[in-house]
C-alpha cells in the first residue's frame, strides 16, 4: 500500500505559523499583486505548459531599507520530496543541455519554489526572492507529523539558480522581530569563484539555446523585418524592459494595446520608455538623442505598427523578446550578450559575402585572457578601436570592478570608484552603425559603461579625445585590447599601430591572423616597434572561433612607449592545447567543454607572460621558449621552439647500444642457420 500524501496537513502547519507571526500571505492563485500574479501567469508551468503558475503561498515582505522580498513556498506530502539536486550540488532544475526537468519541478517541493522564483525574475521588477520548500510524512507507529524545511536565495548574484540559506524548522525567520537579521544573513551569502563560473556558463548555454529559438521564430515569421530593423527591435525591447528601480517602471507587454492612435502606437510607447530611462541613467544628451533617432526610425514605421487581428507586429516581436530573452539580461549576467546575440543572429541569416562576415565575436575566456594580458586593473583607462559589440570592454570592465572590489574597503569609496570606471575609464569605437548600437547595449547591460562608445572610424575619425563629456580632454590610455577585422591592411595591424601611436605608456594584448607576424604586416609591425616592445607571441587553437572557418590566430602582447630592441626577450607560447574540446554542430547544446584544466591554463599563460618559465605546470617545457626578434624584419613574431639537432652522449650511447645488439642478432642468426644446415644434411 503506498504512503498517503500529508500535504494538506503541512500546508496547514505553515499556515498556522504565519497566522501566529501575524503576516499577511496568499494561497494559489493569489497573489500580493498583480505583479506578481501576472508574471506567473506568463511563465512556463511546472508541467512545461504555458503560464498558470500557482505557489501554495506567497507573501511579500518589506525590510528597514524598504526593499520589498517575495516569498515563494511550495509544499508536498512526502519524506523524499524536498529537494532534488544534480550531481554537482546545484538544485536540478535544468539538464545538461539547459533544458527545464519538468518532473523535478513538479515533484520537489524547493525546485517549485524555485521555478516560481525565476518567474519573479523574468518577468517583474524585483531582484531577490526567497524560495521555500517544505514537506514531511507521519510516522506509521506514532502517527507524529515530521516535517523540513528547504530555504533558498534566488537573485542576481546566483543566475536564478538558487542558494541553500541555512537550516530552519519553521518559518519564524520571516517573523517581523527576526526578518532583518535574516535578510542579513541572505546578504552575507557568498559562493566561491569555482561555483559561480559554472552556474554562469550553465546560463550562459540557456542563452545560446534561447537565442537559436528567437532567431529561428523572428526569421521564419516575422517578414518585412531587415536585418538591421532586428537588431534594433530586440535593442529597443530590452532598454524599454530594464526600468530603473524607483524610477522608471519597466515597459510590460500589456502596456502594448496596438492601438493606430498617433501618438499612442506600440512604437511610440516603446520609445517614450526609452527616452525615460536613458533620462534617468544620465546618459549624455547627445548619447541619448542618438539612440533614440537611430532605434526611432524602426519603431515607428507604419507596417510594423498596424494591427492585424488586434495584434501589430511590433508587439508580437517585443513579446518574443521578453519571453525568450527576459530572465538572462534582468538577473545581470556578466557576459558579451548581445556579442553573443549579434553572432547568432548574423549566423542564422547566413552573412558571408560583405564586411559582417569579417566581425568575429571573441569568446569571453579569451576577452578576459587579453585584458588580464594588457594588465588591466581598477585604474586602468582601457580602449579598443574596433569594439564590435563591446566584449572585450564588457571584460575589462568585469576584471576593473573585481579589482576594484577587493582592493577598496570603504562601500562608499566603491560605489564612486565603480561609477567612475563605467563613465571615464572606457573608450570603443566602432564604425558600423548596426554593430554599434549593440556596444552601447551590451554595456548599457553591464551598468552602464556605455558613455564612450563611439560610433567613429578609429583610423580616420579620432582624435583620442572623450567623445562625450568634457571632449576637449584626451582618453589617458594606458591598456589597449583588440580583435581587429582581419580584412582591414596588414590583417587589422592598422588598427593596432594607430592606438600604440596614441598611448606614451602601458601595455597591449591583440588578437589577430597570424599570417600579420609572419609577412603580411612587415612595415606596420617594424614602425610599431619602434615605440612598443613585442613581450610574447602566443599561438591560439585553429579551432578558437566555433561557427567560423578554421583560422590560425596568434596573441600578441606589447609594452608600451619603449622600443624594441635586438637582444629583447620575447616569450613565444604554443598554446593550441588550451584545455578546451570544441564541436562545430550547430544542434550541439554544448559546443565547450573543459576537458583539461581549461582555466587554469588560461592563467598559466598570463603568468608565463609576466614572470616566465618558472610559471609552467599545465604547459609543457616543448610549448613554452624565450628567444628573440629583429626589430627591422618584421616577419619573425611566429617562432617555434628551436630543436637542437647536436648528437648528445646519450644519443651516442643509444646508438653504440643499437648497433651492437644488430650485431649480435646478426650472429645469432646466422648460427642458427648453420646448425639447421648441419641437422638436415
Amino acid at each position: 500500500m503506498s504512503q498517503q500524501s500529508v500535504e494538506p496537513q503541512i500546508a496547514d502547519l505553515a499556515h498556522g505559523w504565519l497566522k501566529q507571526y501575524k503576516l499577511e500571505y496568499h494561497i494559489e492563485q493569489d497573489a500580493p499583486n498583480d505583479e506578481i500574479k501576472n508574471a506567473l501567469l506568463e511563465y512556463e508551468s511546472k508541467q512545461g505548459g504555458s503560464g498558470g503558475n500557482r505557489p501554495d503561498c506567497n507573501l511579500l515582505l518589506k525590510d528597514n531599507k524598504g526593499n520589498w522580498w517575495p516569498v515563494l513556498i511550495e509544499y508536498k506530502g512526502y519524506k523524499d520530496r524536498l529537494v532534488k539536486l544534480d550531481s554537482e550540488g546545484h538544485v536540478a532544475n535544468r539538464n545538461a543541455k539547459g533544458q527545464p526537468e519538468f518532473k523535478n519541478i513538479s515533484q520537489y517541493a524547493v525546485n517549485g519554489a524555485i521555478h516560481y522564483a525565476n518567474a519573479l525574475l523574468h518577468y517583474t521588477s524585483y531582484e531577490h526572492v526567497i524560495a521555500i520548500g517544505i514537506t514531511g510524512y507521519k510516522d506509521s507507529a506514532t502517527n507524529k507529523l515530521h516535517h523540513e524545511l528547504g530555504v533558498y536565495y534566488v537573485g542576481k548574484s546566483n543566475y536564478g539558480a538558487g542558494q541553500r540559506i541555512g537550516d530552519f524548522t519553521d518559518l519564524s525567520f520571516l517573523a517581523p522581530q527576526h526578518f532583518e537579521s535574516f535578510v542579513e544573513q541572505v546578504r552575507n551569502l557568498t559562493l566561491d569563484p569555482e561555483a559561480l563560473e559554472k552556474l554562469k556558463q550553465r546560463r550562459e548555454q540557456e542563452i545560446n539555446i534561447s537565442l537559436v529559438k528567437l532567431n529561428n521564430d523572428i526569421y521564419q515569421n516575422e517578414k518585412g523585418i531587415s536585418e538591421s530593423g532586428r537588431v534594433y527591435l530586440v535593442a529597443a525591447t530590452i532598454i524599454a524592459t530594464l526600468g530603473v528601480p524607483n524610477k522608471v517602471t519597466p515597459l510590460e507587454k500589456n502596456d502594448l494595446k496596438s492601438s493606430e492612435e498617433q501618438g499612442n502606437r506600440d512604437g511610440d510607447i516603446i520609445v517614450r520608455k526609452i527616452e525615460a530611462f536613458l533620462a534617468e541613467k544620465k546618459i549624455p544628451k547627445d548619447k541619448q538623442e542618438l539612440i533614440v533617432r537611430t532605434l526611432q526610425n524602426t519603431l515607428t514605421t507604419d507596417n510594423i505598427n498596424r494591427p492585424t487581428k488586434g495584434e501589430s507586429q511590433l508587439k508580437r516581436v517585443f513579446c518574443k523578446v521578453v519571453d525568450d530573452l527576459g530572465i538572462y539580461y534582468k538577473i545581470g549576467l556578466s557576459t558579451d550578450f548581445t556579442g553573443r546575440l549579434f553572432n547568432e543572429m548574423y549566423n542564422w541569416l547566413g552573412f558571408t559575402q560583405d564586411k559582417l562576415n569579417d566581425v568575429v565575436l571573441t569568446p569571453s575566456y579569451v576577452a578576459t585572457l587579453l585584458v588580464r594580458l594588457a594588465r588591466v586593473n581598477r585604474n586602468s583607462y582601457v580602449w579598443d578601436f574596433a569594439t564590435g559589440s563591446a566584449g572585450l570592454l564588457v571584460a575589462a570592465m568585469n576584471e576593473m570592478l573585481l579589482d576594484a572590489k577587493a582592493n577598496i574597503n570603504s562601500p562608499e569609496q566603491l560605489l564612486i570608484k565603480e561609477a567612475e570606471i563605467k563613465a571615464s575609464q572606457l573608450l570603443g569605437l566602432e564604425i558600423l552603425e548596426n554593430i554599434y548600437m549593440l556596444a552601447i547595449l551590451n554595456m548599457i547591460l553591464m551598468g552602464d559603461g556605455s558613455s564612450n562608445i563611439l560610433n567613429r572610424d578609429s583610423l580616420q575619425d579620432f582624435d583620442g579625445h572623450y567623445g562625450f563629456g568634457d571632449t576637449s580632454k584626451t582618453f589617458p590610455a594606458d591598456a589597449f585590447v583588440l580583435n581587429p577585422p582581419y580584412s582591414a591592411p596588414g590583417n587589422g595591424m592598422v588598427f593596432v599601430e594607430r592606438a600604440l601611436s596614441m598611448m606614451s605608456h602601458g601595455y597591449a594584448a591583440i588578437i589577430i591572423q597570424n599570417s600579420a607576424g609572419s609577412g603580411k604586416a612587415v612595415e606596420y609591425n617594424k614602425r610599431i616597434l619602434q615605440h612598443s616592445t613585442l613581450l610574447a607571441s602566443i599561438k591560439m587553437p585553429i579551432d578558437l572561433f566555433i561557427g567560423k572557418s578554421s583560422v590560425q590566430t596568434n596573441i600578441y602582447v606589447f609594452r608600451i612607449g619603449e622600443a624594441h630592441k635586438a637582444d629583447d626577450i620575447v616569450r613565444f607560447i604554443d598554446f593550441s592545447n588550451d584545455g578546451y574540446t570544441r564541436t562545430n554542430r550547430k544542434k550541439a547544446a554544448i559546443n565547450l567543454r573543459d576537458t583539461d584544466h581549461a582555466r587554469q591554463r588560461y592563467q598559466e599563460v598570463v603568468d608565463l607572460v609576466r614572470v616566465g618559465k618558472s610559471a609552467l605546470h599545465y604547459l609543457e617545457e616543448k610549448d613554452f621558449f624565450e628567444g628573440h626578434i629583429d626589430p627591422k624584419n618584421g616577419a619573425d613574431w611566429n617562432q617555434t621552439t628551436p630543436i637542437d639537432t647536436r648528437p648528445t652522449l646519450d644519443d651516442f650511447r643509444r646508438t653504440v647500444a643499437d648497433y651492437l645488439a644488430w650485431e649480435v642478432s646478426n650472429l645469432l642468426k646466422n648460427k642458427k642457420n648453420e646448425e639447421d644446415g648441419l641437422g638436415k644434411i
